[in-house]
């Protein structure tokens, strides 16, 4: 990993490169000044955030950001696991497409040598940075973070996130454990620092370097909490009281759920913490009080990392870039809290599918800001009161984690790429998903019903394979070969629809004549989907009208 200045060299003479070739690799903006991209990608974020209208969390930077911006209410992962649901937004491509659904292959060399979101601005002019965990470390991304082709700069990893998963957690014998809960002594973990706030600096040693360029940038930051372990400075464990923390508004395992679909959460059973709990594999329970206690952290964790988003947007403010940067920010995926007696992620419930995703547009979804005046000032989550923010303009459509790569294209004005034929494994630049810059049309909605479209016409589309149709030891995550079935699921407005059908992984087809099992949850009745009714008779029409649907989804790659 090359230290931190090596990589604010290596921009310097990247700036000099770029500018030279500036006249033939200009973007094709409408504006004269191309506007820079900041994208935050969150680990593991389901949307509890006050801007979401969760009562609880204490989230006002990020509040705060989309108070400017433009809010998606309904935006789904495409599978809820981390390498899959990263490839596929930032190549814009299904998981069918990637042919990635665990973390064993590289797209380029497994399924087609598919563009990049931040390869598209690269190659259209702009400086491209990562920092953090934006593509899953690994094979998924080349043991490289898909370097050279997406980034002009070496990516930057945190130096202390070594230490994530080793012994850094003080248990109550004093003694050093690699637990679930961690929360820290700053001064007393290896290095002195955590990994999201190592990104946050270095992220703004980039900004600052931007400021004597004349190049547009597109900077990737991208954060751990709140993924596990749930490793935090201890100090944001008193914003949440253990009295305050309530369970899971359904925390058994529903009757009607067919075990294919259930998630056994085996790697939250490997932490010493819960290992000495002695669970009954593979539902549980967690007792309740470990149950507070998970939430507990995962709260503070999330209040952790809005400080580190605070921290990153006042500096943006402080250089002068708030009026020329668009941006975005999202999770990769969901994360269940005990709903349904699942924890983590790892199925296709809207617990772990949904995901926070909002955009900022200087001038669009917000006023261009006067001189002098700031967007984003910091907000401590420790004061005692806390003004509440609404958000900005929000959209109840269904949208897809898919549509951000030609969304921030066509916001950027570069051209946004083409829907992909079918089938798309020899084109390099196509997009599976839609393009969501209608949303941003700043016309007289209530004049004009049809210009957004009807949300009951929005579908999202996830997936998640199993190994076996009950619970196992590698349920969770199986490798490729293992896969023998694929849960196929379909979220509208009203319904929430998944088929779990027999799956070849060797010629990557499923075979929807060989249904295993099956799930129907009318949203509006049963919002929390614990009611499966997919073998009650008033479903069956619909469940003709999915399977058509998910079928004609599967083959094309996209509707």
């Amino acid at each position: 990993m090359p230290p931190s200045g090596w990589c604010l060299l290596c921009f310097g003479l990247v700036l000099s490169s770029v500018c030279a070739s500036a006249e033939s690799a200009a973007p094709s903006n409408l504006t004269t000044v191309p506007l820079n991209v900041l994208l935050i990608i969150v680990d593991d974020l389901r949307p509890s955030l006050g801007c979401y209208g969760d009562k609880l969390v204490r989230s006002p930077n990020i509040d705060q950001l989309a108070s400017h911006s433009l809010l998606f209410q309904n935006a789904f992962a495409q599978q809820a696991v981390c390498a899959p649901s990263r490839v596929s937004f930032l190549t814009g491509r299904r998981p069918d497409t990637t042919r990635l659904y665990d973390f064993n292959s590289y797209w380029r060399v497994h399924a087609g040598n598919f563009s990049t979101l931040p390869q598209y601005f690269k190659e259209n002019g702009y400086v491209t940075m990562s920092v953090g965990k934006v593509f899953h470390p690994g094979i998924s991304s080349n043991y490289s973070d898909d370097s050279p082709y997406s980034w002009s700069i070496p990516p930057y990893h945190p130096s202390s996130e070594k230490y994530e998963n080793t012994k850094t957690c003080r248990g109550p014998d004093g003694e050093l454990h690699a637990n679930l809960l961690c929360p820290v002594d700053i001064a007393d973990v290896p290095e002195g620092t955590l990994p999201d706030k190592q990104s946050t600096e270095q992220a703004i040693r980039l900004l600052e370097k931007t400021k004597t360029s004349t190049r547009p940038f597109f900077l990737a930051v991208g954060y751990h909490k709140p993924h596990i372990p749930f490793r935090y400075p201890k100090e944001f464990q008193k914003l949440y009281p253990l009295e305050n923390i309530t369970l899971a508004p359904d925390p058994e395992v529903p009757a009607g759920l067919p075990p294919v679909a259930y998630n056994p959460w085996m790697d939250i059973r490997q932490r010493e913490d819960v290992q000495a709990l002695n669970l009954s594999v593979p539902y549980g329970p967690i007792p309740v009080d470990f149950q507070r206690k998970i939430r507990q952290s995962y709260f503070a964790s999330i209040s952790y990392l809005d400080t580190q988003v605070g921290h990153l947007l006042s500096a943006l403010d402080d250089l002068q870039l708030a009026n020329s940067t668009i941006i975005a920010f999202a999770s990769d995926h969901g994360w269940a809290l005990g709903e349904h007696g699942e924890w983590a992620k790892y199925s296709n419930f809207d617990i772990t599918t949904r995901v926070p995703l909002m955009f900022y547009v200087p001038g669009r979804t917000a006023p261009l800001p006067e001189a002098g005046e700031k967007l984003f000032p910091y907000i401590d989550p420790f004061n005692s009161v806390l003004e509440l923010m609404e958000p900005g303009r929000q959209v109840t459509d269904l949208v897809e984690l898919l549509s951000l790569s030609p969304t921030l294209a066509g916001l950027a004005g570069l051209h946004v790429p083409p829907r992909c034929p079918v089938p798309s494994f020899h084109i390099e630049l196509c997009r599976e998903g839609q393009n969501l810059m209608k949303h941003f049309q700043v016309e007289d909605v209530e004049g004009d019903p049809h210009l957004h479209g009807n949300p009951r016409e929005s579908i999202a589309y996830s997936q998640y394979p199993r190994p076996a149709d009950s619970p196992q030891w590698n349920s969770d995550k199986p490798s490729l070969k293992d896969i023998k079935v694929m849960g196929y699921s379909i979220r509208t407005i009203d319904y929430r629809y998944t088929v779990w059908v027999g799956f070849s992984p060797h010629e990557f087809l499923a075979n929807f004549s060989d249904v295993h099992a099956g799930e129907l949850y009318f949203v509006d009745s049963d919002p929390l989907q614990d009611h499966n009714m997919y073998n009650d008779s008033q479903g069956k029409d619909l469940l003709r009208a999915f399977d058509a649907i998910i079928l004609a989804n599967h083959r094309g790659g996209h509707i």
